[in-house]
């Protein structure tokens, strides 16, 4: 239980209703998780007004309203509180709820495009084999030094979030690696949280269905480096166009890395191959089983990051040379047959265009490849026509297969994405995915390379309202067992 007075301090108002002071006994922005004792906050979303829900978090026993207009009737008992952002309000009321979790832990956010569940998971293996605790917050997973937590966003809403961090100091973690989304960027999900350090991965075209432009995407991400604290340290990519915009106006220690140019931290790729690469990193050789110019980018900032944090440079590479990849992300699997399958989440052109120069730069001329790819529905239209000119422009085959259509029609979204095709590519349109991937691994000949891409990890595919159960590793090794 807190006073409503010290969830508060300090903090700006604009007006106030009701009872004075009260106890809170749990926060809510969802009026269905209200319980007696709550404070209820009444938050403007893209979907909904919580202001419509203020009368039924009441009557369900909320003691406290946080909100940007007073509701027309007032009830006795309970405190009004009228604030400008009821948001950014939540987000420091949950922090200090939960006795600022944040400054009890060494916090370090990842954001950009693509890469940020890689680098977050690589990171939070990595201070573990150097026998630390550590908490991981990702698109993945949830975890509590070795407790997993099924993961419903890639940055929880400010209260969970908090609540997670504070769970994380008294499990004795040391660390805590967390994925800052645009989204959450925007909605003020990290508002009020002490970084000691935030990375800087890419920036290329992605949620467009909600920032509407480029420009306002770049904005989301620029505004995690201009809160970092002038302590924490920052970490750009050199090999980024957008990678100088990110710190432009960042308090912190800045630093950057590159593949390509001088830097603070630098990294060169020996050889590589589909079971791993050797890296040339900061001057000292490092074997990898990762594998693919993008994650000898992910090591490379994972290992500054490490060295910022303070971890002696050569105890960090023998960690480094140790972690295996991430779930779904260039996860290969093979068939008993010799045709190799390759299992990626890359949903973005720029992430597909980054597996399939990967595969290309290992497979033979010999070697066919097949891709498997597909768009979400009520997501970006603008990058579907992209993908498939992407896949085509590197595939002998390209097979268009729903991904998670969602509310869409599934024909409309291969309709849109077969505008990318040019004369000459050969593809197939298959609309039901399990199909989509047992036709590919019947095109593929041993020697040849299956890529599914978009789904990666997720073990489910949303039809409508349906999460119905779906997982591209199952499915490619059935198609792969059901061709012996």
């Amino acid at each position: 239980m807190k006073l409503l007075s010290t969830l508060l301090h300090k903090l700006p108002i604009v007006a106030r209703a009701g009872v004075s002071e009260v106890e809170v006994s749990d926060l809510c922005y969802d009026s269905r998780q209200v319980a007696v004792g709550s404070c209820f906050f009444a938050v403007k979303g893209t979907a909904t007004d919580g202001h419509r829900f203020i009368a039924m978090a009441v009557e369900r026993g909320a003691v406290a309203v946080v909100c940007q207009e007073l509701p027309e009737m007032l009830n006795d008992g309970v405190a009004y509180v009228v604030v400008e952002d009821s948001e950014r309000t939540m987000a420091s009321m949950a922090s200090a709820f939960y006795d600022n979790p944040s400054r009890e832990l060494k916090l370090v956010g990842v954001t950009g495009t693509n890469g940020k569940t890689t680098t977050a998971t690589l990171l939070y293996e990595l201070v573990r084999r150097l026998g630390y605790r550590a908490g991981l917050i990702s698109t993945v997973i949830y975890k509590i030094d070795d407790r997993e937590i099924p993961s419903t966003h890639t940055t929880p809403d400010t209260i969970r979030l908090n609540r997670m961090l504070r769970e994380m100091v008294d499990a004795g973690c040391d660390y805590c690696f967390m994925e800052c989304s645009s989204h959450a960027i925007v909605q003020q999900r990290t508002y009020g949280l002490h970084f000691a350090g935030g990375l800087f991965s890419n920036l290329t075209h992605d949620h467009l269905d909600y920032h509407k432009t480029f420009a306002e995407y770049l904005k989301a991400k620029k505004g995690f480096f201009d809160a970092l604290p002038k302590e924490a340290f920052a970490l750009t990519n050199g090999d980024d166009r957008n990678g100088a915009v990110m710190v432009q106006n960042c308090r912190a220690r800045v630093k950057n890395y590159s593949l390509r140019s001088m830097a603070d931290y630098r990294c060169k790729i020996v050889e590589m191959h589909l079971d791993g690469m050797l890296l040339q990193l900061d001057g000292r050789e490092l074997w990898s089983p990762l594998t693919g110019r993008f994650n000898a980018s992910n090591l490379l900032v994972v290992y500054a990051a490490a060295v910022e944090l303070g971890f002696e440079p050569e105890e960090v590479l023998t960690a480094l040379s140790l972690l295996q990849p991430v779930s779904g992300r260039f996860e290969c699997i093979r068939s008993t047959s010799g045709v190799i399958g390759v299992v990626d989440y890359a949903h973005t052109p720029d992430a597909l265009e980054n597996v399939l120069q990967t595969i290309d730069e290992i497979r033979t001329a010999d070697n066919a490849l097949v891709v498997v790819c597909g768009c979400g529905g009520n997501r970006d239209r603008e990058k579907r026509p992209e993908m498939a000119r992407i896949a085509a422009a590197h595939a002998s085959t390209t097979i268009l297969t729903s991904d998670n259509p969602r509310h869409e029609d599934p024909e409309a979204i291969l309709d849109e994405m077969e505008q990318g095709m040019v004369a000459g590519n050969r593809y197939l349109r298959i609309t039901d995915r399990k199909a989509a991937i047992q036709t590919a691994v019947m095109l593929a000949k041993p020697g040849d390379v299956v890529l599914v891409a978009g789904k990666g990890h997720e073990t489910y595919q949303i039809i409508g309202d349906e999460k119905l159960p779906f997982d591209d590793r199952e499915e490619l090794r059935h198609a792969f067992a059901k061709k012996m």
